[in-house]
Order: structure tokens, then C-alpha cells, then sequence
């Protein structure tokens, strides 16, 4: 398995995936599963391969997904206006 360290230096970097899906028990209910990895933005591999998983094994329908890629947010996205 390779380092987070590693990962960066193929060009990985931090994402934060926030799942909303339905209770399999309750379907008029939602919950909520945040989970951090690193992926290649902007295919997100480790994230097709989460929810493929997700959709073949786990009985909660999926409601949203959001992404949030450490390239694109930070201070290189920020510009100071005078």
C-alpha cells in the first residue's frame, strides 16, 4: 500500500465525498456518510470504485453526492481584491 506521501508525489490529493442516501428500513429518511480518500481529480477513480461497491453490496438507494477536491479549493482559488 502506498504512503499518503506517495500519493501525492503521482498526483493524488485530498477529497472529501459527503453521500446523502435512504435507509434501507425508513426510505422516507436520510442519512449521511462523509469519506475522505485521496483521488485523481478530476476522474476520481477511488470514488467510482467506492460507489460501484456501494451500488453491488450495500441496500441503501443513493440520494446525492458531493465532492470536495483539495485542488479545488485552497489559496491558489483566492485572490485578494483591493
Amino acid at each position: 500500500m502506498q504512503s499518503d506521501f506517495l500519493k501525492q508525489l503521482n498526483g493524488y490529493s485530498l477529497a472529501t465525498v459527503e453521500i446523502h442516501y435512504y435507509l434501507p428500513d425508513h426510505p422516507s429518511l436520510l442519512q449521511q456518510f462523509i469519506w475522505q480518500t485521496y483521488d485523481m481529480a478530476p476522474k476520481f477513480p477511488a470514488l467510482a470504485r467506492f460507489l460501484d461497491y456501494w451500488r453491488r453490496e450495500i441496500d441503501a438507494p443513493l440520494h446525492s453526492i458531493r465532492v470536495s477536491h483539495s485542488r479545488w479549493l485552497g489559496p491558489s482559488a483566492c485572490r485578494a481584491i483591493a
